[in-house]
């Protein structure tokens, strides 16, 4: 049975500088979700805004009493913040938003209708129609889509849309290193016939820049290589890659002569150490955990945190 203390549905939402859409975006969003069910607590998580973000948001907090903010002690990036509202989060039903207001919080009711009836984990948006340039953010965003689909196996369309829905059990305790966000729900281990995807609406940015451009590419592509690992045993291919690591390196040096050799060892070397790097960090933040926590608000209170970061 529920406990009292359990919500039915939590919505995470991972903010950095997004002053002036935050708090709109929180009036939406609860709106949206006292419609579906009033038993809802909506987590903003700020990951070291340098701006007027977190006072525009506990400015709210006297008046919604089921929002929570969770104030990240510095800037961890995006998975991090992530990974501390999956931990604070208490509702059978996860939702994940985007911060900067360009997921619409209407499409929630169908994602959450979809993991019902479909009979799914997992329910992914998908932007059919982006609101975006299309040399800067949509080309780089299919290229990258299609390649973690070919390597995860999972078909999914918009691994980078924030609007996601997933069941708490699957979730687990699971913490994300700077970047892994893009690759759920594949990191967590959902197969095919567990993952869904639901056209929503992608709307303009209203406030602030976007922290998002080309180089996003390179780094899915850099991240991409160890994935396949990350979702089996990354504690047994961490060392076996470090010692490919070290035989690729010895080959080089004994490969001078031959330059075709030498080149194709360089090659492997550096391939197992980006690996071997990812698959270390990856490790790391299950052990160490990837954020600091350094207050919690709620309405008329703050808590302090103790929870530690990965260096």
């Amino acid at each position: 049975m529920k406990r009292a203390s359990q919500p039915a549905l939590s919505v995470v939402v991972p903010v950095f500088n997004e002053e002036g859409n935050a708090g709109p975006l929180c009036n939406e969003i609860r709106a949206v979700v006292r419609d579906l069910t009033p038993d809802f607590e909506i987590i903003f998580v700020n990951d070291g805004s340098r701006d007027g973000t977190l006072e525009e948001l506990r400015a709210l907090c006297a008046e919604e009493p089921r929002l929570r903010i969770l104030d990240l002690d510095g800037n961890f990036g995006e998975a991090a913040a992530l990974s501390a509202g999956f931990r604070a989060a208490r509702g059978e039903r996860v939702v994940t938003v985007d911060g900067d207001g360009q997921n619409d919080p209407h499409d929630i009711p169908r994602l959450l209708a979809a993991l019902h009836e479909r009979g799914v984990r997992v329910v992914s948006g998908w932007r059919q129609r982006r609101r975006e340039s299309a040399v800067v953010r949509v080309l780089p965003s299919r290229l990258a889509n299609f390649l973690i689909r070919t390597v995860t196996r999972l078909p999914m369309h918009d691994n980078g849309c924030g609007l996601k829905v997933y069941e708490r059990a699957v979730l687990g305790d699971i913490q994300l290193p700077r970047g892994i966000h893009r690759f759920l729900p594949a990191i967590l281990g959902v197969s095919a016939a567990e993952v869904a995807e639901v056209s929503v609406s992608d709307r303009r940015r209203q406030h602030g820049e976007s922290h998002y451009g080309l180089g996003r590419t390179a780094v899915v592509l850099r991240d991409l290589l160890a994935i396949r690992f990350m979702i089996g045993r990354p504690r047994v291919y961490e060392p076996v890659f470090a010692a490919l690591t070290m035989v690729a390196v010895t080959f080089v040096g004994a490969a001078r002569g031959a330059a075709v050799a030498s080149l194709a060892s360089m090659l492997i070397a550096a391939l197992a150490a980006l690996v071997w790097w990812n698959l270390r960090r990856f490790n790391r933040a299950q052990r160490e955990g990837v954020c600091r926590v350094r207050c919690e608000y709620t309405a008329g209170e703050s808590h302090q945190s103790e929870e530690r970061a990965a260096s």
